[in-house]
């Protein structure tokens, strides 16, 4: 089971309650669950009612056919985010990254992620490092918290050194 996060997934469905979901008909230009998403994964979703203020978003996960979506996590929702007993109608459910689950970068450039109302830096990212020969020493100085990422190819005897009271993660 993983977390797989896809554009373009929206299906209608007229489950009532608080249980699992039966995903039903693709909604035209839209994929699938299973097409997107596949059995037994888990991925962010959105459920609104039509014509109601009832809507829930969540953390999902999928049957072994991708026919059904259990509501395993609810983040936010019309009902004191807590799960929505979900009246009769026509719901649309969706695919959605959460805003409580986004990283980005801000207006200077840095990556930063949402918790809660709070912004929270999560360090200097220096990205594609991949050229690093032999016998080449590379020192980064930092404070906070430090992130490689892309492809990294170290040869021969490169030295990475972190100074400061930062530390290195390499992703």
């Amino acid at each position: 089971m993983a977390l797989v996060i896809n554009d373009r997934v929206k299906v209608a469905a007229t489950t009532t309650g608080t249980g699992a979901f039966t995903l039903g008909a693709t909604q035209t230009g839209f994929e699938s669950f299973g097409e997107a998403i596949g059995n037994n994964n888990t991925t962010y979703y959105c459920i609104f009612n039509q014509g109601t203020d009832q809507f829930e978003v969540g953390l999902g996960t999928l049957n072994a056919n991708s026919t059904t979506l259990t509501r395993t996590t609810v983040l936010t929702s019309s009902n004191s985010d807590n799960a929505v007993d979900f009246t009769s109608g026509t719901k649309d459910v969706f695919c959605t990254l959460p805003a409580s689950k986004a990283v980005y970068l801000d207006a200077n450039g840095e990556p930063v992620g949402v918790d809660g109302a709070t912004l929270t830096t999560f360090g200097d990212t220096f990205s594609n490092y991949n050229n690093i020969t032999s016998n080449a020493t590379t020192t980064l100085v930092t404070t906070r918290n430090t992130f490689l990422m892309g492809l990294i190819t170290v040869s021969n005897n490169a030295i990475w050194t972190v100074g400061g009271n930062g530390a290195l993660t390499i992703i």
